[in-house]
């Protein structure tokens, strides 16, 4: 009974510690130097494009905003221009009272 008692704690023993042992990292075959210079023409390239790409959108937004000024004074001057004979009947209406 104590052979097997033994055995038994002996064998917990031994899978608990396999259970904790870390797992060893995969290897990874090294890279040629050679393959990383692309990536970095190609990332230039992408940041290139990428930046180009903001420096239109932006003059198409400053161009939106202008047309909008440009609408909004035509409106003022628009609207001048309608309160300018609603001043004059006013005017004239108020000696009336």
């Amino acid at each position: 009974m104590n052979k097997l008692l033994a055995t038994l704690v002996a064998g917990f023993f031994a899978a608990g510690a396999f259970a904790q042992a870390p797992a060893a990292a995969p290897v990874v075959a090294a890279t040629p130097a050679v393959a990383a210079m692309p990536v970095k023409t190609e990332m230039k390239d992408m940041k290139a494009e990428a930046k180009a790409k903001a420096e239109k959108k932006a003059a198409a937004k400053a161009e939106k905003k202008a047309a909008k000024a440009a609408a909004m004074a035509d409106k003022a001057k628009m609207d001048a221009a309608m309160v300018k004979p609603d001043a004059k009947m006013d005017a004239k209406v108020a000696p009336a009272k």
